[in-house]
């Protein structure tokens, strides 16, 4: 249940009985009620809510907004709702709304019968697919895909909080030129390393991880392979790598708090002919042409500067007929949403695949694709480039093992995905509140500090039924009123896509809680504010668990 949109609603119910007796009673005409919005004001001496509906009824009305505003203001029967206090027309027309502290009391026995899904919404009977990640399997995992792990589970989190029904998704990449380069970099390290003088693929993947994939190669089949063809030589390599490669992002993902519902094989859609089942089928409704020899898609129909090639001269789909194959499985697997998580460079490929998509039939719009900008590691207040263990760049396994996931994955979700971030390595190892992640779960791990030692005391904690929160005063009244507007924060999450208000919004909380913490004591000798109190901190206690368990970082007990 969300709190602030309960409130919306009672205010919308009053706004439109005061209009239609407004009408009733010849005060002022209209025919259509106006699609108007009950908003929180920026600024507090504008009241809790303000809607614009006097703003959107004049031209109907014929009159002035500020004076419909003050007529509907005079209708408004405030009898109605409880919680309102007292109501102003401000500016040209605007209706503001100040309601009384009582529906704040009514706060913590919502939070506290809700639990773990406070913060969430109803069910929506619509399926949202989130791919993220899908890295190549042909070396480790670096800080791009870290960032796009953390950015795709968190939202994937906030979209199962929001009432939708999701599912992970990770897309092999295991066919494709990159696997032909692949393999050949693997046979000729098998080659060179049983003692064969050849040189390796200018192109070839030259990283250490290859050559331990390789190691271990000789270690199970020895100087067997030699005796095969090349052809025969580089499948068996390769199937091993890919094999080997896949558990390892399996296994990495699964220690950043990372698992997937499906991972879908690129290879399955070109052996199972979807591939060229999609050309076929745009090149029936029109979009497909040959040129050069080569098979083009009218890309420039959707507004992309030039058309793409889907087949090329040689016969060989493109990695970009495969993604449209790809996302047409996606659509016909019944998901009512698919959600896209992509580094920065592939941004113009964004309008060609929307573009794809609508020419298959299906609305563009339910395409979403989320760009997010590189990572930039700094230690010392340089940038770190280079691994030291292996003098290639940063892994994600390695960064986990520096910082810790909980970290990695604060750090990732707290900037704007479009914006490139700055990761400090050394802030992110702080054990004091200037790490971010350290300061939220400090104030998570303070409040049970708090109860355990309300346990030790014998105090008793009372059911919310039998507290009068009417003894609380400003700044606890500013931690509830924080806390209702969670559930609004995780539906704005899922419907901009924007993960990094989450982060951002368990930082004020806790920052509201370490303000109180550290001017006002909860066990006191005063019995009525003790018993509001601490079903405060047990709503607040709450509330930083669930936006943490959205994050996917961790809630200790105590640090």
């Amino acid at each position: 249940m969300d709190p602030i949109q309960k409130l919306r609603e009672s205010l919308k119910s009053l706004l439109i009985s005061a209009l239609e007796k407004s009408r009733a009673d010849g005060l002022f005409t209209f025919d259509i009620l106006p699609d108007f919005v009950i908003e929180v004001p920026r600024d507090e001496g504008h009241g809790d809510f303000a809607s614009n509906v006097a703003m959107l009824m004049a031209k109907q009305a014929r009159m002035a907004p500020r004076k419909i505003a003050e007529i509907i203001s005079e209708q408004i029967d405030k009898n109605q709702m409880p919680e309102l206090d007292k109501i102003e027309v401000a500016g040209a027309g605007f209706i503001n709304f100040f309601l009384n502290q009582s529906w704040l009391y009514q706060l913590p026995q919502l939070v506290m019968e809700m639990g773990d899904r406070y913060g969430s919404s109803p069910r929506k009977n619509q399926k949202v697919q989130v791919e993220f990640v899908s890295a190549n399997p042909t070396g480790n995992l670096h800080m791009g895909n870290a960032r796009g792990g953390a950015i795709g589970d968190t939202l994937a989190n906030a979209l199962s909080y929001a009432g939708y029904d999701v599912e992970r998704e990770f897309y092999i990449n295991d066919a494709g030129n990159q696997i032909e380069v692949f393999a050949q970099s693997l046979e000729a390290r098998y080659l060179q390393l049983m003692g064969a003088k050849i040189e390796f693929p200018d192109n070839g993947y030259a990283g250490q991880d290859v050559v331990d994939t390789v190691k271990n190669i000789i270690r199970d089949y020895k100087d067997s392979l030699l005796s095969m063809s090349s052809d025969e030589r580089q499948k068996l390599v390769v199937n091993y790598a890919l094999k080997e490669k896949l558990g390892y992002i399996k296994n990495t993902l699964g220690n950043f708090g990372i698992n997937y519902d499906v991972w879908f094989s690129e290879k399955f859609l070109h052996e199972s002919g979807q591939v060229n089942h999609v050309i076929e089928c745009l090149r029936e409704k029109g979009y497909i042409y040959e040129e050069e020899g080569a098979l083009w898609f009218k890309s420039t129909l959707f507004g992309d500067e030039k058309d793409e090639v889907v087949v090329r001269a040689n016969g060989l789909p493109t990695y970009f007929a495969a993604d449209i194959a790809y996302h047409r499985d996606k659509f016909q697997r019944g998901f009512d949403r698919v959600i896209n998580v992509w580094g920065a460079d592939h941004h113009g490929h964004v309008g060609r695949m929307k573009g794809a998509i609508q020419a298959l039939g299906y609305d563009g719009s339910r395409l979403d694709i989320l760009l997010m900008q590189l990572v930039r590691l700094y230690r010392e207040g340089i940038i770190v480039r280079m691994s030291k263990r292996t003098g290639t760049t940063v892994s994600l396994d390695e960064l986990i093992e520096e910082v810790g996931k909980d970290a990695a994955r604060f750090f990732f979700v707290m900037r704007s995905p479009d914006s490139q971030m700055d990761f400090d390595l050394d802030l992110a190892k702080e054990k004091n509140q200037e790490n971010p992640v350290y300061y939220v779960q400090y104030a998570h791990a303070r409040i049970r500090s708090i109860f355990r030692q309300a346990e030790a005391a014998g105090v008793e904690i009372k059911c919310s039924n039998e507290v009068d929160f009417s003894v609380l005063g400003a700044e606890e009244l500013q931690l509830l009123r924080k806390i209702a507007d969670f559930p609004e924060e995780i539906a704005i999450t899922a419907r901009t896509m924007s993960p990094q208000r989450i982060a951002r919004y368990v930082l004020d909380l806790a920052g509201l809680f370490h303000s109180f913490y550290n001017h006002h004591r909860v066990l006191n000798d005063n019995k009525a504010v003790q018993d509001a109190r601490l079903l405060l901190m047990e709503t607040t206690r709450i509330t930083i668990n669930n936006a943490l368990n959205i994050l996917g970082v961790s809630a200790p007990e105590q640090m």
